[in-house]
């Protein structure tokens, strides 16, 4: 009879920890380039008032765009540190679900999953989006992650264009 371990070893929590360090840095990178890029376009649509409504139209889609992908890169970010704080907990790659240990090349491909693949597609959802689903209940969740509450996400915008 097979003894299914625990958690991972050290060693191994190391591989994942290193990983996770690394898309920490590159997310941190990317957070702060589309940060410049929403001071940048706000810097130019406050100089460049035109009166045409097609620039500002477009110049308004493109900070929402930025505006967005910003937010998602956040949470991943949100989501990585999370899973950098399960490793030193010695608990990351545990399943949230069935308590068993997460396939090490699903934990290579996505750091920061609390699920198996066979917990993940147990779950009753409907989806929604590619990105969005809503579970039994009723209540919407981002895929993998920890979503912000909608009173969080206002705030982190207020305290991102006050600093602007």
């Amino acid at each position: 009879m097979a003894v299914v371990a625990a958690r991972y070893s050290d060693e191994e929590l190391e591989e994942f920890k290193e990983l996770i360090e690394e898309k920490i840095i590159k997310t941190k990178q990317e957070v702060d380039f589309l940060k410049s890029q929403i001071t940048e376009s706000h810097e130019n649509s406050s100089s460049q008032h035109s009166g045409d409504w097609t620039d500002e139209s477009s110049l308004h889609t493109e900070m929402e765009f930025i505006s967005n992908s910003l937010l998602r890169q956040q949470q991943f970010l949100r989501n990585l540190e999370l899973a950098h704080m399960r490793v030193q907990n010695k608990t990351y790659g545990i399943c949230s679900i069935t308590g068993q240990l997460i396939d090490k090349g699903r934990l290579r491909l996505v750091p920061h999953a609390t699920k198996s693949v066979e917990a993940k597609n147990a779950r009753p959802v409907v989806s929604i989006s590619p990105n969005h689903a809503i579970s039994e209940n009723g209540s919407r969740m981002m895929d993998e992650e920890i979503p912000f509450k909608p009173e969080e996400r206002v705030q982190m915008q207020k305290e991102y264009f006050e600093n602007i």
